[in-house]
């Protein structure tokens, strides 16, 4: 089983920044950056979960400035989950190159959200 672990710290590493973040930080782009990561990691677990595209797409919403670190944090738990269920080998990409690649976005998002 693929250690996600990378993953599930930068994820609420961010979200706990988010929580921190005073309302002016987060209306001037910190949330609005973190709720496109949410919904960008939330759309990679469901093609993991649903590679055939059976099931109709879910996006998240926009419940608002407050809540965005916790749509981080579920969305990236999520991600983790599907991660971990994607088995090796199965002829796409690998699950650890797509575990890095969701580090790195959690990470880039981070540092433009909170600068």
């Amino acid at each position: 089983m693929l250690d996600t672990s990378p993953l599930t710290a930068a994820v609420e590493r961010f979200a706990d920044r988010l929580r921190a973040a005073p309302q002016s930080r987060l209306q001037r782009g910190a949330a609005a950056e973190a709720l496109e990561l949410a919904r960008e990691l939330a759309a990679r677990a469901q093609r993991l979960e649903d590679p055939a595209g059976a099931a109709p797409a879910r996006r998240m919403p926009d419940a608002g400035v407050f809540v965005v670190g916790d749509q981080v944090a579920v969305a990236g738990q999520d991600l983790a989950e599907a991660l971990r269920g994607v088995p090796e080998g199965d002829g796409t990409t690998a699950p650890s190159e797509l575990l890095d690649e969701a580090v790195r976005l959690v990470e880039q998002a981070e540092v433009r959200a909170m600068r």
